[in-house]
């Protein structure tokens, strides 16, 4: 019989194990970014359909191709948030941030959606971790936004990444910049894709968003950005630099880079990993001073990146690595036929409130099949009771790891096995599951 429903394009499901080591990695990633002094902030997934409009712009392909928008039934246009830093400057102005002081240092966690052509590494559901460092223009913040990533993937063990930067500019040294590209592009014209020779009318800076081919030779001998730069602009990028070498953190330079959204200022940068084909950026941002003023607060600066998660794992995966060997169960209760079910069931949630991770046969199944069921679940150990034991006030424990059994009193069952648990360290066990 043929499934009725299957998950939408675009988006899949997680199950266990990969569910485990997807949150681990989602908590590896926020436990760094809180070692930055950054907080955790949760906005809502709908927001203002022209939050983003006026925030990623108008002609770009996340607005004119991506968004998942729709009118309520009380008329307002709303999206599902395909991006996290206008819903975060957002709230910085809505909650009054800047009054508890400056630089406000936020971190999110949360799925994002586009609708963009699915294939390895794209989904149209995805899940992107990120962080904002909104209130200061001091170029120390943008090597720090940057340094995250990089710890991140030494701390994961990673290798064959590379650093790219940029600077777009401000606003005094951008207008030059993109009349000299238009100017270009106008000469370059007849190459270009329907989507570019639109860009290159309303945004020339975004034809170098493009991934079609003919369009990127066409652009390869375009003007970049940095002749063009104002001193204020040179200066800060010069400290970037500056700090990231002082950092140990090395990169290159991509005259090219200016990132897919409109609110980028000065510094731009991406990670990028060898081997994942066309989406080998895993991490990028950048920084965002005009931004706030744009949605109607007050001028302040910014600083800011995302992350893909999935695409993350896929670079942990694609090297080998598995640091992220989901934990097993504490203990499996295992009831021999005959056995008083309530007692056993008493015993079970005794176990949960104490902090075990505890579970116990609920198919009616012999005692050859729980002990299987257990060692799928990778108990550590388990607690045998029969109506013998019972009667006699005692269970048998057997550690599945050491291959050691004995008794104890079921009365002083759950501290002695907390006990036992907090001393006996685990050794090592591979994942008996796939990752599928």
């Amino acid at each position: 019989m043929a499934l009725k429903y299957r998950a939408p394009r675009g988006t899949n499901d997680l199950t266990y194990p990969s569910s485990e080591k997807f949150t681990a990695v989602v908590e590896a990633a926020c436990g760094i970014m809180s070692l930055y002094g950054y907080q955790r902030i949760v906005t809502p997934i709908i927001e203002s359909t022209d939050l983003f409009r006026r925030s990623i712009g108008e002609s770009t392909d996340i607005v004119t191709k991506e968004m998942y928008s729709f009118e309520d039934r009380g008329g307002e246009w709303l999206t599902l948030r395909p991006e996290g830093t206008a819903p975060v400057v957002r709230a910085f102005l809505e909650q009054g941030l800047a009054s508890k002081g400056l630089p406000q240092k936020l971190y999110y966690a949360g799925p994002m959606f586009r609708r963009e052509r699915p294939q390895a590494g794209r989904f149209r559901q995805f899940f992107q971790i990120g962080a904002e460092a909104i209130g200061s223009r001091d170029p120390f913040g943008d090597a720090e936004i940057i340094a995250i990533s990089d710890h991140l993937f030494k701390h994961l063990g990673l290798e064959g990444y590379s650093l790219l930067l940029n600077s777009v500019g401000c606003s005094d040294c951008r207008p030059a910049y993109v009349a000299q590209l238009g100017e270009f592009l106008t000469r370059v014209r007849d190459s270009l894709c329907v989507d570019c020779k639109r860009r290159a009318d309303e945004n020339p800076l975004r034809v170098f968003d493009c991934k079609n081919e003919s369009c990127r030779q066409a652009v390869a001998e375009a003007p970049g950005i940095g002749d063009a730069l104002c001193p204020d602009c040179t200066e800060h990028f010069d400290g970037v630099k500056r700090h990231l070498e002082r950092m140990s953190i090395p990169f290159g330079i991509d005259p090219r880079m200016v990132r897919g959204l409109d609110y980028y200022t000065n510094t731009a940068f991406e990670f990028q990993f060898e081997g994942l084909g066309a989406q080998n950026t895993v991490s990028g941002g950048g920084r965002y001073d005009y931004l706030a003023e744009e949605l109607g607060g007050p001028a302040t600066p910014g600083v800011g990146y995302s992350l893909g998660i999935e695409r993350l794992i896929m670079v942990i995966q694609a090297q080998g690595l598995d640091p992220f060997n989901p934990p097993g169960l504490d203990l499996y209760v295992a009831g021999a036929p005959g056995t008083d079910r309530d007692r056993l069931l008493e015993i079970l949630m005794e176990m949960r409130r104490a902090g075990v991770s505890a579970d116990a046969d609920t198919m009616e199944r012999g005692l050859k099949a729980q002990m299987k069921q257990a060692d799928r679940l990778r108990a550590r150990l388990v607690m045998i009771i029969g109506p013998d034991e019972l009667e006699r006030g005692e269970a048998t424990v057997r550690d599945l790891d050491r291959s050691e059994q004995w008794t104890v009193p079921i009365k002083q069952a759950t501290p002695r096995v907390k006990d036992y648990l907090a001393r006996a360290e685990r050794p090592p066990a591979e994942d008996k599951d796939s990752d599928g």
